[in-house]
């Protein structure tokens, strides 16, 4: 379903497992950086207001994550660890060239948006399969469903709102340039890398 051209290694998980504050603390920043994401599109993007109206909805989702997330790492006796920056989101940003059409600008964000939500989807699954606490096994769940509907949202945006055939060629050059940037990660306590 979500087209992923090289799935996580499943022994990813086991370096999870032996790090489990680090992993909540990557997700909780992955969570407030959706977030974000949705804030900017309504900001650089106003003249769409069907894609306001859902990043509106998708903006409190996320941070209604965040908080899931924030509140776990409290229980754990913990607090939020320090911000890092999400290397496999950098190398992914790095594919479509900058400028171009105000329409080209919004689909490769969409697209990429697309594919990060993809992404946490895959893991997520992972995660609720695999992890040996039954409770975050079944909050990996629970967020795997949410991930997997952002991605259709997404994705949808950028075939309805730029060239449906022109979109569809660019998602599967990123999904193989994404593919590539998997080949070097997936070694790290963090939800993308």
């Amino acid at each position: 379903m979500l087209g992923l051209k090289l799935p996580t290694d499943p022994r990813w998980v086991n370096i999870v497992e032996k790090n489990i504050d680090e992993i909540l603390t990557d997700h909780a920043y992955c969570e407030q950086k959706a977030a974000s994401t949705a804030i900017s599109l309504i900001v650089t993007f106003p003249e769409y207001p069907e894609l306001v109206k859902e990043m509106i909805a998708l903006s409190r989702e996320e941070m209604g994550h965040f908080k899931m997330v924030h509140d776990r790492i409290l229980a754990r006796g913990k607090t939020l660890g320090k911000y890092r920056k999400d290397e496999y989101v950098i190398a992914l940003m790095k594919f479509f060239p900058k400028g171009g059409s105000r329409i080209d600008q919004l689909v490769h964000r969409l697209l990429y948006a697309a594919l990060i939500e993809a992404r946490s989807c895959e893991r997520f699954r992972l995660l609720s399969e695999q992890l040996k606490d039954p409770d975050l096994a079944a909050f990996y769940q629970q967020l795997m469903v949410s991930e997997a509907g952002h991605y259709t949202l997404f994705l949808n945006f950028a075939r309805t709102l730029g060239d449906r055939k022109a979109v569809d060629r660019k998602w599967q050059d990123l999904l193989t340039h994404e593919a590539e940037i998997m080949k070097e990660l997936g070694k790290k306590e963090t939800i993308h890398g």
